[in-house]
């Protein structure tokens, strides 16, 4: 996309024009808005053993699902790849409790919260009628990349769980519907965007190891340079799943290369840009890839930031 040779005092005026009208445009919209014409939805009750939810969301390529507490016959919380590294991580402090960690039930996982003093499960939702912008800041407020959206039924009363709306579908619908994307144009290096701070692994470090780091630092992701501290891969927390599979914790002492191994072929691969890269052109990117994050690489390769669709759903909303 060709960028037009603007003063930044033009350049800046665009920025916030742009901004108003991807602001308004999600205020006029509903969550429900974004879903597909057709989509599948898995719930899990919460009487589920835990092994058997892995299961099931590995068996149908996703990474989170909400949870239904059926003697209430309300919505539970939201079930993420963070769940099962608490799983993991209170396997590791208490590995004594191997059995206990076996008949794992989904309602048992805030015991296993408080045992190791980790976040609650996600609970925040929204209604799906309510605006879309209302929906982003929710999330934003909550650091939770999707939030399910619960209606009510209009006779009985009942919550009923509708869907699950992603930070990634936000931004791709903005992308597809808002052409006020295109004037976004002011460099990266000017928005204060992203993280500077990052925790980095080799290929040699132990799995064990960076999901210590994914919990301490709260993150999704951890990047993977070579000996010359060059960016050459990233594991997420969803690549803990695949090792777990059936109770298997002790992989966990895999070094990260041998767990890229088993990492699922349809992995989106890792997304690089610089800090001359606009806006415009990055959500431009998310029309056309699935992707959740970027690293902010120089001339040579080094890692400067990261940039999670948080910061650029967060930047839309208030920068």
């Amino acid at each position: 996309m060709m960028i037009p040779n603007l003063s930044p005092e033009q350049l800046e005026r665009d920025q916030q024009l742009g901004l108003l009208a991807i602001r308004n445009f999600l205020e006029s919209k509903t969550s429900f808005d974004v879903l597909p014409v057709s989509y599948r939805l898995i719930v899990f009750d919460t009487s589920l053993l835990v092994k058997k939810s892995l299961n099931i969301l590995l068996q149908n390529s996703i990474v989170s699902a909400p949870l239904w507490n059926s003697k209430t016959s309300r919505f539970a919380g939201l079930l993420t790849s963070s769940d099962f590294i608490n799983v993991i991580q209170y396997y590791f402090q208490f590995p004594d409790k191997f059995e206990l960690v076996e008949k794992l039930t989904l309602n048992g996982l805030r015991d296993v919260e408080k045992a190791i003093g980790a976040e609650p499960i996600e609970t925040v939702a929204i209604n799906p009628l309510r605006p879309l912008y209302e929906a982003c800041v929710k999330m934003i407020e909550s650091r939770a990349r999707r939030i399910p959206l619960i209606d009510e039924d209009e006779n009985t009363h009942r919550e009923i769980v509708v869907s699950v709306l992603t930070q990634y579908r936000i931004l791709k619908f903005v992308a597809l519907n808002c052409k006020e994307v295109r004037m976004l144009n002011k460099p990266l290096r000017s928005l204060n965007m992203g993280t500077t701070e990052i925790s980095k692994v080799t290929l040699d470090t132990p799995v064990i190891d960076v999901i210590h780091l994914l919990t301490l630092k709260s993150v999704s992701s951890v990047p993977i340079m070579d000996e010359n501290d060059k960016l050459i891969n990233v594991y997420e927390a969803v690549d803990v799943l695949a090792l777990i599979k059936g109770g298997m914790y002790t992989d966990l002492s895999l070094s990260v290369g041998e767990a890229l191994m088993r990492r699922p072929e349809d992995f989106e691969g890792v997304y690089t840009c610089t800090l001359d890269d606009r806006l415009s052109t990055i959500i431009d990117t998310i029309r056309k890839s699935r992707l959740h994050r970027l690293f902010v690489v120089d001339s040579e390769g080094k890692l400067l930031s990261v940039i999670t669709l948080s910061d650029i759903l967060k930047y839309i909303l208030f920068g």
